[in-house]
């Protein structure tokens, strides 16, 4: 029995014991990865396709995607939901700059039943043109709305200027594209992304062997036949880069650059800087511009990556008084990083905090897979997390300064204020 009177002991945290999924492969181009560890009845199912945004004319991968369910020949798509919604699945779908991904939640007992719905109604998607019309009809209208939001004008701009370099990366969601899109676009892009285009297969729930190998047949006729290309090198555009909106009270304003992934040696040492810098809450730049300034809400910087390449980026939005100035308080930040080394008692916090967001995120095999399909996309093991354990124990304030001083010069930034 514990004894609730004592303080547990203090350990350091060296090694975590990551648990892989296991393999199954479909061809060259495709795998099946289950991870069979789930003490309760719930499965997750996902499906990704080779139908990202890059793929196609512009923006039709959203288009498409989004009318995944709008019905066959023998089923509607209010149908097609009273079944999914009657055995208590949930489905959502989304679409990435890379790749697109169905995703199916439900009790184990219904999985099968839930998962041939959804799979029918992907193969066999007809694009009604009811359906078509009050989709399209939606986005724009939504597109419409997000034209009075300066997050949403700041943000498209710095897509453009961020994936500058490659027009397939950097191209945006326009008026014209939702009024130009036929129904054949649509067909045609279905059938060479979709019913050509599965490149993986992820499942998380105990259910049984035959059950995977059911799955593995459904989905043959669909398997990527060849290997997925994606960009190996892009340029953002660097300046500063104004989108006016009259009389807005709040400007909002991206800050960022093309930079490294996982498979960069400086990597790891440049999440650590980013943390410090602006990725959680006692980070310098919420000290600065939102707790000490008072210039805004919320302020924050991330790392993200794609197949090949990776980028950083810090968001905000302010009252439209203060957008120089807290631009300027940034770049102070970004000095601040380059010329003086950080204290060891901010960088034993920071160490400390990112060791505990590490453990928080392997807890339990739904999120221990998401740990996984992070570094199974750039082909590596699930041992990087304790590489990102051994870094965190061993980097210096020195260390930190050296990635400050190659990482943010200013001048090799993209800059947007909306507003």
């Amino acid at each position: 029995m514990i004894d609730k009177s004592q303080q547990p002991e203090i350990k350091e945290i060296n090694q975590v014991d990551f648990v892989a999924p296991k393999e199954y492969k479909l061809s060259e181009n495709c795998s099946l990865f289950h991870m069979k560890e789930v003490t309760d009845d719930t499965v997750r199912l996902d499906l990704y396709f080779d139908a990202g945004k890059i793929r196609g004319t512009k923006s039709i991968a959203n288009f498409v995607n989004g009318l995944l369910l709008s019905g066959t020949k023998d089923k509607t798509s209010e149908e097609i939901n009273e079944e999914i919604n009657g055995l208590g699945g949930f489905y959502n779908g989304g679409v990435s700059a890379e790749n697109a991904v169905i995703t199916l939640y439900c009790l184990r007992e219904n999985l099968m039943a839930i998962f041939d719905t959804i799979l029918d109604a992907i193969k066999n998607v007809e694009f009604p043109e009811k359906d078509v019309k009050e989709f399209l009809s939606d986005l724009l209208q939504g597109y419409k709305i997000g034209n009075e939001k300066v997050s949403v004008l700041a943000q498209r701009a710095f897509q453009k200027e961020l994936f500058s370099s490659d027009s397939n990366y950097s191209n945006i969601l326009t008026e014209k594209d939702i009024e130009d899109v036929t129904i054949d676009d649509m067909k045609k892009f279905h059938q060479e992304y979709y019913l050509k285009g599965l490149t993986k297969i992820v499942v998380v729930g105990d259910i049984e062997e035959r059950e995977i190998i059911l799955i593995q047949e459904k989905c043959r006729d669909i398997i990527i036949p060849h290997s997925s290309e994606f960009a190996t090198e892009i340029n953002n555009n660097a300046g500063e880069f104004i989108v006016d909106k009259k009389d807005a009270i709040q400007s909002a304003i991206r800050v960022g650059r093309m930079v490294i992934n996982k498979k960069h040696e400086d990597y790891i040492d440049f999440l650590i800087l980013n943390t410090i810098l602006g990725d959680y809450f006692g980070s310098r730049l919420m000290t600065n511009i939102r707790e000490d300034k008072g210039y805004t809400y919320g302020i924050g910087s991330f790392l993200a990556e794609l197949n090949h390449v990776g980028y950083f980026i810090i968001a905000t939005e302010v009252k439209s008084d203060v957008k120089d100035a807290t631009i300027t308080e940034i770049k102070k930040e970004f000095k601040r990083l380059q010329e003086e080394l950080v204290p060891e008692d901010e960088l034993n916090l920071v160490k400390n905090y990112m060791l505990g967001q590490l453990l928080k995120s392997a807890d339990g095999p739904y999120a221990m897979m998401d740990l996984f399909l992070s570094v199974e996309s750039h082909q590596m093991p699930l041992d990087f997390y304790n590489v990102i354990i051994k870094h965190l124990h061993a980097i210096s304030p020195e260390r930190i300064k050296e990635i400050a001083n190659k990482h943010l010069n200013w001048e090799d930034f993209t800059v947007v204020v909306a507003g």
